[in-house]
């Protein structure tokens, strides 16, 4: 039985003396309800309920504010630039192809040149002669254009 008593005093005093230097050293903002030199009274002269008030009441929880947190713009995170296109940054290539994960080299290039230009003409073969108007008159659906009476115009 004695040792049994020298152990839990000797626990109580571990605690004492762990609660005396955690609300002397604790951050002041972050310390609820009483002031600090009041909850080191109260640690020091009521033996184990000052200690245990400390660290469930006096003892406040972390703020979300004072969590390292760094934000990472999409350019500088690895991982999702990884997950772009497949491969590793700028697509697995830093050379490759808008949208493809292969070298660029001049015969790829002139080809690409190639088909814009002729999608480019193919456009202007359906434009309309300068004084002709091929697009037809719609009529306002409801809720469309500019009618009558209507509040939200």
């Amino acid at each position: 039985m004695p040792k049994l008593l020298i152990g839990l005093g000797l626990a109580l005093v571990i605690l004492t003396v762990y609660t005396l230097v955690d609300c002397a050293v604790f951050d002041r903002k972050r310390i609820r309800g009483l002031p600090r030199w009041v909850w080191i009274f109260v640690i020091v002269l009521v033996p184990l309920i000052g200690p245990l008030l400390w660290l469930l009441v006096g003892h406040g929880r972390s703020s979300p504010t004072t969590r390292s947190f760094r934000a990472v713009a999409p350019d500088d995170d690895l991982d999702f630039l990884r997950g772009l296109n497949g491969g590793g940054v700028n697509g697995g290539n830093a050379n490759s192809d808008i949208g493809q994960n292969r070298p660029f080299n001049e015969k790829d290039q002139q080809e690409r040149i190639r088909r814009m230009e002729q999608d480019l003409a193919d456009l202007d073969k359906n434009d309309p002669a300068p004084g002709e108007t091929t697009k037809k008159k719609k009529k306002n659906e409801p809720g469309e254009g500019e009618q009558p009476g209507r509040r939200d115009a």
